[in-house]
């Protein structure tokens, strides 16, 4: 895995609320749902997030609560919560915390002969919803599967008050119409000949045809057809995500995957379902899971432990050569850095502990002292044989050994205890801190302890095996070894002349590392290469769906230029799943990069180079893995978040601005900004009490009919095959995109 298991158990709520403003979400579905869930039963933190049509609440528990449990409880407690009509909790799917481990490209390449696309962003999100996304969610471990992009096609009802004035008919009616043509009933069974036969009554409509007969009402003795009143069609839902690879439109899936899955394993099997797939679509069709993998950036890591492992070998090598000059020395010495790493993967399997980069930095880390005590043994042992070679009356070789081995031992397990013992307060780091950085200690500790054990068994025993047969352990010691000696004793001899010069000279360099150590800069990780970075896109509050994907799009066309880069994919707004409410006018970049590019701090200045041509635009730079981790930690996308509390939403944008200021001018600060809590523009219909009355009218059917016409209602769905397509009840374009058109809504009365 990339990092240690971090899922506290944690339970997110969809609240998807229509139309309704943000305030009427946080007032009327966030705040509620906070206040019964705050203080449960190992509940550590509530947060939320609200946007136009959508809420969204996350509940964390403690680390021991079982997350199963901890649903349970949610669901207790949602029970127990009012809320208004139409909006219904629901809860996601259990999927890891960094379990985004891929993104799916799903592309239409244009015809070679004539350059037309033959596949519509239509035809692609239908066979992401229904094809692609249902064979992804399928495999073992996947979680979820996020489609956004293209254009989610529905059966519209596009209704026009003035052809409901017309006829004199009501949005009620044209409601209780829909509902009545697309029912299936059934009328139980019947006995024939010893037999029951089932009654089934089918009356769904199954196509636009049948929709546009669908009988309304009967107007002087004629039926009214809903062909008459209102324009029927397949059209595409209101979007407000959207998305593209390489600057090309797209539909991308993000695949989230369950805790506890294989990365690297769930990844290949997922390229596999990905790769039938290809063949089984039109050859038009381009299905591209290297958008973004978390599985590179593990096989990355692997890579530099195995160049660990390869270089710790070679050093050793080299090193007992020019000490020894003895071939089966270094042979006895190397089996204890393969033989630790078997140990240290047997107690990892037998307690569960994944390898990832934390863990693989412990070995990294360890790989050096592996070979500290076999040496120091095998030295020993070398040495004392070679001495007892000399006697006139030479002991038996394994008497040598075992006593060779004895005198070191005290100094090898004293020296590994006081080298663990460095490590133990990494496991008083709490949190998400301990459960990161706790497995590097283990890791280190394991592998040390194995060493150990192996200095202690396996060594001796090879050398009883294979030293006494030597024929290199006579004569003098290496060149080397007698330069170094004499050399040493230079530096011994000056030492004891001049204690006090070699005490104070000691002091002030303890004192100057005090000093630098208070001037290091301190992260909370190191800056992993991930060999991708995620590019963020703040377009001013307010700003459409329609403006973003012009700005996302110029966006990866700059990006584009740089050299380094393989693919862009880009997500603006926010997927109908979606856990993360991003308003329209936020866009993030998945930028892949290739396998020989520059080093990533010159990579980074040249995406913000070219990134510097958009004007009014805010942009952050970060890496896929190290975003989510920072939103984890603090609920957004940065290494450094401040957070400003108080009821006053102007005075507290102010301060946020203050702030912002003064942060710009800290050395080293980049990409500062403010979270864009801003006003943006809202269209306020004000129901005038006094005028209904005298109408005869009640505020909420006026309401009601008004949300209808503007905002839409699904009324049910309509079944093609295996596909299901909403059937959606809403007003003409004209009539709702028009500021006089609107003021001029016709609202049926009483009379008339």
């Amino acid at each position: 895995d990339v990092l240690p298991d971090l899922n506290r158990p944690r339970v997110t709520i969809f609240l998807e609320a229509g139309g309704m403003s943000p305030e009427e979400i946080e007032v009327q579905a966030v705040l509620p749902i906070e206040t019964a869930l705050n203080g449960s039963p190992g509940v550590e933190v509530v947060r939320s997030s609200s946007t136009r049509g959508i809420g969204l609440v996350f509940v964390e528990f403690d680390w021991e609560v079982d997350v199963f449990r901890a649903r349970q409880l949610v669901a207790e407690k949602l029970a127990t919560v009012p809320l208004p009509a139409g909006i219904v909790p629901v809860m996601a799917p259990i999927s890891s915390v960094m379990g985004q481990i891929m993104l799916v490209g799903v592309t239409a390449e244009p015809d070679s002969v004539t350059g037309k696309l033959l596949h519509s962003p239509s035809d692609l999100r239908t066979l992401a919803d229904f094809t692609i996304r249902r064979r992804l969610l399928a495999i073992k471990g996947v979680a979820q599967v996020i489609p956004i992009g293209g254009e989610r096609l529905q059966y519209q009802v596009l209704v026009s008050s003035a052809k409901l004035k017309q006829f004199n008919l009501t949005l009620e009616d044209l409601d209780q119409a829909l509902e009545h043509t697309n029912l299936n009933a059934s009328g139980s069974f019947f006995n024939r000949y010893g037999s029951e036969v089932l009654i089934s009554i089918l009356g769904r409509a199954k196509n636009l045809d049948e929709l546009k007969n669908t009988v309304v009402a009967n107007h002087e003795g004629s039926p009214v057809l809903l062909s008459q009143v209102a324009d029927v069609q397949f059209g595409a839902a209101t979007k407000r995500g959207d998305a593209s690879v390489n600057a090309h439109p797209a539909v991308i899936l993000t695949v989230e995957k369950q805790p506890g899955a294989n990365t690297i394993t769930l990844t290949n099997e997922v390229e596999k379902a990905l790769e039938d797939l290809q063949h089984a679509l039109p050859p038009d069709i381009r299905l591209n899971g290297k958008v973004f993998q978390q599985k590179s950036f593990i096989e990355h890591s692997l890579h530099n432990v195995e160049e660990a492992l390869r270089d710790g070998f070679i050093l050793v090598v080299i090193v007992l050569f020019l000490f020894l000059l003895n071939f089966r020395t270094t042979i006895i010495t190397l089996t204890a850095i393969p033989l630790s790493l078997v140990i240290t993967a047997l107690i990892f399997k037998g307690f569960g502990i994944s390898i990832n980069t934390l863990t693989l930095g412990g070995l990294a880390i360890a790989i050096g002292e592996l070979v500290d005590d076999a040496i120091v043994d095998v030295e020993n042992v070398f040495r004392r044989l070679r001495e007892n070679r000399e006697q006139n009356d030479p002991k038996s070789a394994i008497r040598v050994i075992y006593e060779a081995s004895s005198e070191v031992r005290n100094s090898i397990v004293y020296a590994t205890l006081i080298v663990v013992l460095v490590f133990l307060p990494l496991f008083q780091l709490q949190g998400i801190e301990g459960r990161i950085f706790a497995p590097l200690g283990i890791a280190y500790i394991t592998s040390i302890l194995a060493s150990l054990v192996v200095s202690l068994t396996v060594t001796p025993a090879l050398c009883s095996y294979l030293l006494p047969k030597s024929k290199l352990n006579e004569g003098q010691e290496s060149r080397l070894v007698r330069w170094l000696k004499k050399q040493d004793l230079k530096l011994l001899n000056f030492s004891l002349n001049a204690p006090k010069t070699i005490m104070i000279s000691a002091a002030a360099l303890v004192l100057m590392a005090l000093v630098m150590v208070t001037r290091f800069g301190t992260e909370f990780l190191p800056p992993f290469n991930e060999g991708s970075f995620t590019v963020n896109l703040f377009a001013p509050a307010g700003t459409s769906l329609e403006e973003s994907n012009k700005i996302g799009t110029v966006a990866e066309q700059l990006i584009l230029r740089v050299p380094d880069v393989r693919y862009t994919a880009r997500r603006t707004g926010r997927a109908e799943l979606d856990e993360h409410v991003e308003p329209v006018s936020n866009s993030e970049i998945d930028v892949d990069l290739k396998a020989d590019a520059r080093p990533r701090t010159e990579v980074i200045a040249d995406i913000r180079k070219q990134l510097g041509n958009l004007a009014g635009v805010s942009v952050s730079i970060g890496q896929p893995i190290s975003h989510r981790l920072d939103h984890l930690l603090s609920g957004v996308r940065a290494q450094v978040a401040i957070k400003v509390f108080g009821e006053d939403l102007a005075e507290l944008r102010n301060i946020a601005g203050q702030i912002k200021t003064t942060a710009e001018t800290i050395p080293g600060a980049v990409d500062v900004q403010v979270e864009r809590q801003v006003l943006v523009p809202q269209l306020t219909i004000k129901l005038n009490r006094s005028a209904l009355q005298r109408y005869g009218m009640q505020t909420g059917e006026v309401a009601r009919d008004l949300e209808v016409l503007f905002g839409g209602k699904v009324i049910s769905q309509i079944l093609d095959g295996q596909k299901t397509f909403d059937l959606v009840l809403r007003a003409v374009p004209e009539d709702r995109e028009n500021l006089e058109n609107i003021r001029k809504t016709q609202i049926h009365t009483p009379d008339g």
